[in-house]
């Protein structure tokens, strides 16, 4: 190499320095962010847990709803456990968005009578990540707020577009766990994984 190409190599990289150092920052920023997000997020509802396993309580002590905290939009109405993960969450009365941040909510499409379907929503990357986990057979346990407790056992799973999908309020004894699909994606579309279970009548 001569040195005219030496120096027209260095020149360039002191040109091209800067610029890339910029670059670097800006991505470390944005891979910060993001994963400062995640775990802000998962720190939101991990706490948030704690908080609604309290009101969960105060709830059966006293027979009647409490809200985790006073500016909440839905309060805990059951408990669901899954022995073989070693999963215990709080249900809350509904799957808005807001509900949704801090745990999984019961579905308008739940069945009031508590006979038909109950549909249970949440999202992938926190209360519901363990879903994808879920295996044939396994037994969900759903304990609602009168101390009523139904096992229901796993039958199978499903994918489904909610833009053309509803679920059937109707189906008898039936519980059904949603949530976004792919598990890993980053954007929501409308996939929805559906977890499919039938209770275990003794």
């Amino acid at each position: 190499m001569t040195q005219a190409s030496i120096l027209s190599v260095q020149k360039r990289h002191g040109w091209t320095a800067p610029a890339g150092a910029v670059l670097i920052a800006i991505l470390m920023a944005i891979g910060g962010w993001q994963l400062g997000h995640g775990l802000y997020i998962k720190a939101k509802a991990q706490l948030a847990q704690m908080l609604l396993d309290s009101a969960w309580n105060e709830s059966l002590r006293t027979g009647t709803p409490h809200k985790a905290w006073a500016w909440a939009d839905a309060w805990p109405v059951a408990r669901l456990s899954v022995p073989r993960l070693e999963i215990s969450e709080i249900v809350l009365s509904n799957a808005s968005g807001e509900a949704l941040a801090f745990g999984p909510g019961q579905m308008s499409a739940t069945d009031p009578s508590g006979k038909g379907l109950r549909a249970i929503a949440g999202h992938r990357d926190t209360h519901f990540a363990f879903l994808k986990d879920l295996q044939v057979g396994d037994e969900i346990t759903l304990t609602t707020l009168d101390g009523g407790k139904a096992t229901y056992s796993v039958t199978g799973t499903q994918i489904v577009d909610a833009a053309t999908t509803n679920l059937d309020p109707t189906a008898e004894n039936s519980l059904v766990l949603v949530t976004c699909y792919p598990f890993d994606a980053v954007a929501r579309g409308s996939l929805r994984y559906l977890v499919v279970t039938k209770q275990v009548i003794s």
